[in-house]
């Protein structure tokens, strides 16, 4: 059996996504992924690609994609759903291993760390044409491209924000008091990351294209157009003041060279700097992620509040209920994207009366 999902799909898909990045779309995208279709094959011995597995350089790339097809083939999609891979199995923040960083596994889980700690004046970035992982990546995706041909959209590995990768090579509590005595070093390096994670982000880019279907990332929201979700986690440490000093420029920047962009709004920590983020005329979304021990992202009507106020997009990541807790917050289903809703083939008729009754058909 061969993935579920034709041609006409993929252009509803990409006619849809299309009106909702420019707020045209009158009715929220809500992805629905159901597994248990007969994949028609046995289940091939090599792993899944994951945080676990990325480490293996042994296993053929093309092995990795007949493995992914194998789970891609399982899955009906319903609503605004499609075929896609998440290419953040690598980790977050894989941009600093192709700067030169460890990538570390151990644990199951991937963390990133500085082969040597070196003051921050002394830290000077370099273009590794041979770095093992940047050329492990573009082999993944040279195979996607090679089996799918345009029918599965692969999504860009989770390159991370600016000051985040810079963290990994500063040490994060040494780059907060580097705020203070050193902020000529820390723009410096900033902006010397964003020239190579832009050339990262083209170099992949040129493995995926024209055959990927459009534009993705761990996001999971589809765009015709180049789009990335940007962020900075590293802001939750520092006030509003420094994020507009060390922060803000870059993330400018970036909303300018990118078609579409979708700001990751994570933890109260953040809050303060979502004004700043919403003045940015380019910006087109906003992930809100209250943290860990917080109240559930329904509770934040606030926030949602001003983001719409402020024409901006939503989206969501906790199904129907918050679906329908945020649409009455702001006053209307329009311009939110749910992050894929996930089931069995069982559910299907109840998925497809809850989707009709939100206007996703």
């Amino acid at each position: 059996m061969s993935i579920n999902f034709s041609e006409n799909q993929w252009d509803k898909i990409k006619r849809d996504y299309t009106l909702w990045w420019k707020r045209e779309l009158e009715r929220p995208l809500v992805p629905v992924v159901l597994k248990g279709l007969d994949p028609g094959i046995a289940k091939p011995s090599t792993p899944l690609l994951s945080q676990a597995t990325c480490h293996d350089l042994s296993v053929p790339a093309k092995d990795i994609i007949e493995r992914i097809d194998y789970e891609l083939s399982q899955n009906l999609y319903l609503g605004d759903a499609f075929p896609y891979f998440n290419m953040d199995c690598f980790g977050p923040g894989i941009a600093a291993a192709f700067l030169g960083a460890d990538l570390n596994n151990a644990t199951g889980n991937v963390w990133f760390h500085p082969k040597e700690i070196k003051p921050l004046n002394e830290i000077y970035f370099e273009y590794n044409p041979d770095n093992v992982w940047l050329i492990r990546i573009k082999e993944i995706c040279y195979e996607g491209m090679k089996r799918w041909q345009g029918q599965v959209q692969m999504g860009m590995p989770d390159l991370s924000g600016m000051l985040d990768i810079l963290s990994v090579f500063a040490q994060g509590d040494k780059l907060l008091l580097a705020l203070y005595d050193e902020p000529g070093e820390v723009k410096r390096l900033v902006w010397e990351i964003q020239k190579f994670w832009f050339r990262f982000y083209d170099e992949i880019n040129e493995v995926l294209q024209p055959i990927n279907p459009g534009y993705s990332d761990w996001s999971q929201i589809y765009s015709p157009t180049p789009s990335y979700v940007l962020q900075c986690d590293f802001a939750y440490m520092i006030s509003a003041e420094m994020f507009e000093e060390f922060a803000l420029p870059e993330i400018k920047s970036s909303c300018k060279k990118l078609s579409h962009t979708l700001y990751h709004l994570d933890g109260i920590g953040n809050l303060p700097n979502l004004d700043s983020i919403l003045k940015i005329k380019e910006l087109d979304a906003v992930q809100w992620v209250p943290g860990e021990g917080q109240p559930p992202q329904s509770k934040w009507p606030e926030v949602y509040r001003k983001i719409a106020a402020a024409g901006k997009n939503i989206q969501i990541r906790e199904g129907f209920d918050l679906l329908e807790a945020v649409s009455n917050q702001i006053g209307t289903l329009k311009g939110i994207h749910q992050k894929p809703l996930w089931g069995t083939v069982n559910q299907k008729n109840d998925m497809l009366g809850r989707l009709a009754k939100i206007g996703v058909i």
